[in-house]
């Protein structure tokens, strides 16, 4: 896909969730929000759906330099990470990727963020597809 990557994993949903909060944290992500959409949308409208989540990632340090370079820049912002659950064992990982999304921004400031951002995800998705 354009727009993201991803990894597929053999482990129980809530396990994966944990395993990505915590490679996140290894390359200086936090999770600022966690959206239970399969929740939400049973709550809501009453369908029902296999275990989806939106992890909204952030790293304050990245995060402060392309808001410093364009202050808008937060509607582009955090990284969504999603974990979907597949069936029989299998959940997805989904990186956004940060170079499409923040390529928007036409500056090269912000082009050379996001390939660093885009770095410390695919780290991140490599630690998780290695176990």
């Amino acid at each position: 896909m354009a727009y993201g990557f991803s990894t597929t994993l053999n482990a129980d949903f809530d396990q994966v969730i944990t395993r990505v909060t915590e490679a996140l944290k290894t390359q200086g992500f936090g999770v600022l929000s966690d959206i239970d959409v399969s929740g939400t949308l049973k709550a809501k409208i009453g369908v029902d759906k296999k275990p989806y989540r939106i992890l909204g990632a952030c790293n304050p340090q990245l995060a402060n330099q392309a808001l410093d370079t364009d202050p808008d820049i937060g509607l582009l912002l955090p990284c969504n990470v999603i974990v979907r659950d597949e069936g029989e064992g299998k959940v997805t990982v989904g990186f956004m990727d940060p170079k499409a999304v923040l390529g928007l921004v036409d500056q090269d400031r912000i082009g050379d963020l996001a390939a660093e951002v885009r770095s410390r995800l695919e780290s991140v998705r490599d630690v998780l597809s290695n176990g």
